[in-house]
């Protein structure tokens, strides 16, 4: 096995991700494929990787702040390879207590001479360790240079949130994000938790979900052999809280007594987590395999073949739960379905603490875009509902154009009724003081980093 310099591979992936014109690698897909490439690493060696990969990017808005405090070549003006070089080191400099200042420089001198840049030496020993030296007298201007966001989205949220919540928000993306498991076969728990421990790994109860768990210190849960075998599956509590709100008020039970197999579309299905639960609660709830069908459907292939993996190994029955390649904007099915599920394509903001570079990629001009095209996909997921049946509407953002406006639309333009689920939410959300989930009655939800612990997330349902 080859001796691998940790930082060079950062660099690579740092370059891959945010200096390729054509643009770029998702962040979440480069980690992926350099940890499967590098699998023989250590688990303390991958850990440093994947944080020294994840907080350079995620901090790019204030390391480049801070590298311009101290360079006379800003780094819009910079050789790329060398402004990667000083953003990683910049991130260890301030961030990682347990790399020293001196050992930060060196590799990053070390760095720019492998790459070719000799003469370039000298700049970036001095830029470094100026910024070592008064790293302690940092000020910073505003929440866009603190908290590493785009100035628009911090305006974006301050109008529609208010200062306080702007500010938890942008910490709680900001801060380390637990990967969330549910069980699906409960008698693995004490394995499971010897499995991890031996990985430096812990696992906590989830405060609002039965059988649900926090796992931290470890990132490798789909490499243990109770994840192969479909013994559990990764997935954030705010896609569980929405499917169980599909539920409210007995709806099962009333679809039960009409006596038929309960149809399910999942119309943006990938990666088939929300089809995945909804399969196991109506197992829960007393359901038949033979009594309801769910079909998952995605516009990919690639990620029609991922969900078929999934269910397959989750030991899904085809006749029950399967995959389909369909267009959502191409669907022509009239009053086929109880329930429609219409997770919708959205920029994404709710989950920039988990993808990076999304507060990179998406623009400003992009959300009214998107707005047209998640109207477009709500009202066939409308056509397909039967007269009674229940739309699960919900995206991963938080913009209320995407959101609260369209669930509006929903109600004026499409004439669905909202149905309150708040009594599907845990008992801590009900008596939680500042009251943020009251909106449940009325039929949306838009769950919030820090405040309520989960993903930027927005649950809605309505009936037709």
């Amino acid at each position: 096995m080859e001796n691998v310099n940790l930082r060079l591979l950062v660099l690579e992936m740092l370059m891959e991700v945010t200096e390729n014109r054509n643009g770029g690698t998702y962040s979440h897909i480069a980690v992926r494929d350099v940890l499967k490439k590098y699998n023989y690493l250590s688990q303390q060696e991958k850990s440093f990787l994947k944080r020294l990969f994840e907080g350079t990017l995620e901090r790019m808005i204030t390391l480049d702040f801070v590298i311009n405090q101290y360079s006379k070549v800003k780094t819009d003006k910079m050789k790329p390879q060398i402004r990667a070089i000083l953003r990683l080191s910049v991130y260890q400099i301030l961030y990682m207590d347990a790399v020293p200042d001196a050992a930060a420089c060196n590799e990053a001198v070390k760095l720019a001479q492998k790459k070719g840049f000799a003469t370039l030496k000298g700049f970036v020993n001095g830029v470094l360790r100026n910024i070592a030296k008064n790293k302690d007298t940092i000020a910073y201007p505003d929440l866009s240079v603190k908290y590493s966001m785009p100035e628009w989205i911090v305006k974006l949220w301050t109008s529609e949130l208010g200062e306080e919540k702007t500010h938890a928000v942008l910490e709680g993306l900001l801060a380390e994000h637990p990967v969330t498991i549910r069980l699906r076969d409960k008698s693995i728990k004490e394995a499971l938790q010897k499995a991890l421990a031996v990985r430096g790994g812990r696992m906590t109860d989830h405060p609002y979900l039965q059988n649900v768990y926090k796992i931290e210190k470890t990132d490798d849960m789909k490499t243990l052999p109770q994840y192969k075998e479909g013994a559990f599956v990764v997935q954030d509590a705010s896609s569980m809280l929405a499917v169980r709100a599909v539920f409210a008020d007995g709806f099962f039970t009333e679809k039960r007594a009409e006596d038929k197999k309960i149809h399910v579309a999942d119309i943006c299905a990938a990666p088939g987590g929300k089809s995945m639960f909804i399969a196991d609660l109506l197992r829960d709830m007393g359901a038949d395999w033979d009594d309801f069908q769910i079909e998952a459907r995605d516009i990919s292939q690639q990620k029609v073949v991922l969900m078929q993996e999934n269910f397959a190994r989750c030991g899904f029955s085809k006749d029950s739960v399967s995959a389909a390649v369909c267009d959502a904007l191409a669907c022509d099915e009239q009053e086929t379905a109880d329930i429609v599920i219409a997770d919708v394509p959205c920029s994404g903001l709710g989950v920039i603490g988990k993808k990076r570079d999304i507060k990179y990629r998406v623009t400003q001009g992009q959300l009214a875009e998107l707005v047209t095209l998640q109207r477009r996909i709500l009202e066939t997921a409308v056509k397909m509902l039967k007269p009674g049946g229940r739309l699960l509407f919900s995206t991963c953002t938080i913009n209320r154009a995407e959101n609260e406006e369209n669930f509006e639309w929903l109600i004026k333009e499409l004439k669905m009724t909202p149905v309150s689920f708040f009594d599907t939410l845990p008992n801590c959300l009900q008596t939680e003081q500042s009251r943020t989930v009251e909106t449940a009655k009325q039929g949306y939800l838009q769950l919030l980093p820090k405040i309520h612990d989960t993903d930027g997330f927005f649950i809605s349902v309505l009936e037709k």
